[in-house]
């Protein structure tokens, strides 16, 4: 009778250490189901937040050749070449060109490759106290924009009206029946008295504004309507043109 007692004590103990240990076993399952879902989440997210890319390596060397050479590069650099002393100029702009130019280009990709983020998150993830560095260069991304979208603006005045048999800008307009030519035209030069009175309209002073001129102020809308094609779907639509323009 003993044995039995002890051999039902024994298979008591049994269950209950094999109930625990399934009651163990199914936290550690809940816990690595709750770790792989974490895991899961984990590899979910990069993918939820990826960046977009260039379709190709041509659109991005066309782009970084855009970047570096614009207006000043073709307008005003060899105005700058001339006023320093020609072909000297170009000794110490070769030298800063190595020394300070490429580098600074070359940190600046290597930074946004490495943590593909915005120019103000770039110079904060760096050091917090950075970031007015790029808080700056955004600013100075707004101006240059402001200012690039105008000079498109003249172009696209003087393409339209280009298409005449006669360019307006070639001779100076007349005026009165014995059709004399307009004094400031001829004092000036056709070229300069459609840029200040057609083109500008310019007004005698700052304080003294003749209006909006309506035949500019489309042009600047177009410009800005063309911006906005090129730069709503990112690098996915920004890449069209550079290939276009190749």
């Amino acid at each position: 009778m003993a044995f039995k007692i002890n051999g039902l004590i024994s298979s008591a103990n049994g269950q209950a250490s094999r109930a625990k240990q399934q009651r163990e076993l199914k936290k550690l399952d809940s816990v690595a189901d709750n770790d792989s879902d974490d895991v899961r989440m984990d590899m979910l997210e990069p993918e939820m937040k990826v960046r977009q890319e260039w379709d190709s390596k041509v659109q991005f060397l066309l782009a970084i050749v855009g970047y570096a050479v614009g207006l000043g590069n073709v307008w005003r650099f060899p105005y700058l070449c001339q006023q320093n002393g020609g072909g000297a100029f170009l000794i110490p702009y070769f030298i800063m060109l190595v020394l300070e130019g490429i580098p600074i280009f070359y940190m600046e990709l290597g930074i946004g490759q490495r943590l593909r983020k915005g120019s103000v998150q770039v110079w904060t993830e760096i050091h917090p106290f950075l970031g007015g560095i790029g808080i700056a260069s955004v600013v100075v991304g707004i101006f240059v924009a402001l200012y690039y979208n105008v000079i498109i603006t003249w172009c696209l005045f003087y393409l339209f009206h280009s298409f005449t048999r006669q360019l307006p800008w070639m001779e100076c307009p007349t005026e009165g029946p014995n059709n004399t030519v307009v004094e400031e035209c001829e004092l000036s030069s056709a070229t300069a008295y459609f840029w200040y009175r057609n083109a500008l309209d310019i007004s005698p002073a700052i304080d003294q504004p003749n209006g909006i001129k309506w035949s500019m102020f489309g042009c600047l809308v177009l410009a800005w309507t063309v911006m906005f094609f090129c730069l709503m779907r990112g690098i996915k639509s920004s890449g069209k043109p550079h290939m276009a323009l190749m």
